[in-house]
């Protein structure tokens, strides 16, 4: 199993990136796919997850700018992050596994992890 992300960058506040994590060795629909990121000096934490129910999950305060999408053919999970804010910044990871609906933050559960991309936002 391998989940390859890409996407990170530089942006400014405001601005908007798409991070991609794209998996080979997974069936596509049966894993949870997660999100994480790990700012400079902070614990990971969870950003957003595709659950196996089909239904997307986002942590409060990513609520309404960042939108996870997926697409079957490519087997590659998608993170829209708009109006990008500096507190966005860290190293975002992208993580399968088979967390249930209700521990989809717990980074444990998550069984295979992407490399990691940074994304850096300036004020």
């Amino acid at each position: 199993v391998q989940l390859q992300a890409s996407g990170g960058g530089s942006v400014q506040a405001g601005g908007s990136l798409r991070l991609s994590c794209a998996a080979s060795g997974l069936t596509f629909g049966s894993y949870v796919m997660g999100w994480f990121r790990q700012a400079p000096g902070k614990e990971r934490e969870f950003v957003a997850a595709f659950a196996r129910n089909g239904y997307t999950y986002y942590t409060d305060y990513v609520k309404g700018r960042f939108t996870m999408s997926r697409d079957r053919a490519k087997n590659t999970h998608y993170l829209q992050m708009n109006s990008l804010k500096p507190e966005d910044t860290a190293v975002y990871y992208c993580a399968s596994g088979y967390p249930p609906v209700g521990n989809l933050r717990n980074d444990e559960l998550y069984r295979y992890w992407g490399q990691g991309t940074l994304v850096t936002v300036s004020s």
